[in-house]
């Protein structure tokens, strides 16, 4: 998964005829200010993924993936682990986003994949690419109650991809990428923009290809650095489930040990 990363209403009669409207103009305020509640924190949204995005872009990490095959009883039959420095490598041809990532092995598992196959999911940490002005403009978005988090209160705003519009996601099937048509929940800091935690999943829109059920989750946490003009929140753990008629696997990537990085080069001239 790339940036497209390569898994959702009178004196009895004019006393009541003034009641019926001030009931209306309440619930025409509210909507208004719902409205406008959303957009306002859609708009930090954007602009803090916007950000986030390049600082992403400039750090490393190190990334544990633990991949297991369920059963039919919900039991684990088969699990791999395997670590890797990770980082995003972000371009713009074109004015076209692209994220690639990069995994250096680290430790892999050494399993037969061909006999005993598990699920490869690429690209989860960087669900938050959703809210990225580039993808903002394929979503809809609602604005559903508050909820807390660890204790904090959190905006929460659902999303729905537009059909035939870009999505971040595709599913890798065959030599061919099917985008996915992803729907989930965002819990948002209202002041900030920051993002907490991302739901995700898709309906039925991939069941003549055998892609009954994708379900993800990814968690963030405050950054690790603290000379950042602007707050960021790092993905710590992505979780990716997935199920076709006849398997079901079980994806999670944890995310520790962010660390900078840069890339100088040294140019010289000689002589003769």
């Amino acid at each position: 998964m790339m940036a497209r990363t390569n898994l959702v209403i009178w004196l009895r009669r004019s006393t009541l005829l003034f009641f019926v409207l001030c009931e209306i103009c309440c619930a025409n305020a509210l909507a208004a200010a719902a409205g406008n509640n959303l957009d306002d924190l859609l708009g930090r949204t954007n602009t803090q993924v916007g950000g986030f995005l390049e600082q992403f872009s400039d750090v490393k990490c190190t990334e544990q993936v633990e991949q297991e095959k369920i059963g039919k009883d919900g039991k684990v039959e088969l699990k791999e682990e395997s670590t890797y420095d990770y980082l995003v490598i972000l371009t713009n041809p074109g004015g076209e986003l692209s994220l690639d990532e990069s995994r250096l092995p680290v430790r892999e598992a050494k399993q037969d994949r061909k006999n005993r196959p598990l699920l490869v999911s690429n690209g989860f940490a960087t669900l938050f690419l959703v809210f990225h002005p580039y993808y903002a403009q394929s979503f809809k978005f609602a604005l559903l109650p508050d909820d807390t988090l660890d204790g904090r209160r959190f905006s929460k705003v659902s999303f729905e991809h537009i059909p035939g519009t870009r999505s971040p996601a595709a599913l890798a099937l065959r030599g061919r990428e099917y985008p996915l048509e992803l729907s989930g929940t965002a819990w948002i800091d209202a002041q900030t923009g920051v993002i907490a935690k991302i739901v995700a999943g898709i309906a039925n829109t991939l069941e003549d290809v055998g892609l009954k059920s994708l379900q993800s989750e990814v968690k963030f946490a405050p950054d690790p650095f603290h000379d950042l003009k602007e707050p960021h929140w790092f993905p710590v753990v992505a979780s990716v489930e997935v199920e076709t008629p006849r398997q079901h696997w079980r994806n999670t990537h944890r995310f520790t040990d962010y660390k900078r990085f840069s890339v100088s080069t040294e140019e010289q001239v000689s002589s003769k």
